[in-house]
């Protein structure tokens, strides 16, 4: 049979895959640690755009807005403000975004949006991306707050859908069958595909399935990591969904 039933295979994530679960920030209270660093940079690194689109609804020029960032993320770091997140209490985005906020506000009044200089920790920032990115935002009836949310939304879906396609490894069809994760027409039926894929319609749509339900998994680890526990995982869960469907 061919390799498509193979995305069934559980994780090696937990080996290679950069991790932010809150057990691993929250340990880095207690210690200073590399790993728990590591953890922290691959926080603001994997959600940083969210606020980056937040900042040019604002009105910041791409420049400002990087600064902003860039600098709202090395404090966040080297004063240990994340020791103020408590998960009983709220969503991490609605965290994120206050202190976000506050740090702009801060800044704007000083007048102080240059870069930060030595000796701080920068997240290197992928501008120009970025800015593809934000021309492709709607422009009409949205909020700098929604557009955080929608970026917040879809940052999640990423990082699992990388995950997933770690654990896919070397499977040659994996970006074929993506498509089917995305609420996106795959433009043939199963039965072409599968011809193509040199396999059968019944194991492709298995594989479908699989592929559709470990996409799941790992969408709510993702969500369970920034919240307090499993049934605000679940309410969350439905949250994102809402947010980009609207």
């Amino acid at each position: 049979m061919s390799s498509v039933s193979g995305f069934a295979g559980q994780s090696r994530v937990g080996r290679h895959f950069p991790t932010t679960r809150w057990s691993v920030i929250a340990a880095s209270k207690q210690t200073s640690d590399r790993s728990c660093s590591t953890a922290l940079e691959a926080l603001c690194g994997a959600y940083w755009y969210p606020l980056y689109s937040y900042a040019r609804w604002q009105g910041a020029t791409p420049e400002n807005a990087q600064d902003l960032t860039q600098g709202f993320f090395a404090r966040l770091l080297e004063k240990h403000y994340l020791d103020d997140f408590d998960r009983e209490r709220g969503r991490f985005r609605t965290f994120l975004l206050a202190a976000f906020r506050h740090y702009v506000t801060n800044e704007r009044e000083r007048e102080r949006t240059q870069k930060r200089g030595s000796g701080q920790v920068l997240i290197p920032l992928d501008v120009e991306d970025a800015e593809r990115c934000y021309r492709l935002e709607p422009s009409h009836n949205v909020t700098p707050e929604k557009i955080y949310e929608q970026r917040w939304a879809v940052t999640l879906l990423e990082r699992a859908l990388a995950r997933l396609k770690f654990e896919a490894g070397s499977s040659p069809h994996f970006d074929t069958l993506r498509v089917f994760l995305t609420g996106n027409s795959p433009g043939t039926s199963y039965k072409e595909l599968a011809a193509r894929l040199g396999t059968t319609e019944a194991a492709l749509k298995v594989a479908v399935h699989r592929l559709r339900r470990r996409f799941g998994v790992l969408l709510r680890k993702e969500i369970a990591d920034t919240v307090a526990g499993p049934e605000e995982a679940d309410d969350e869960l439905h949250y994102l969904l809402s947010v980009l469907s609207s």
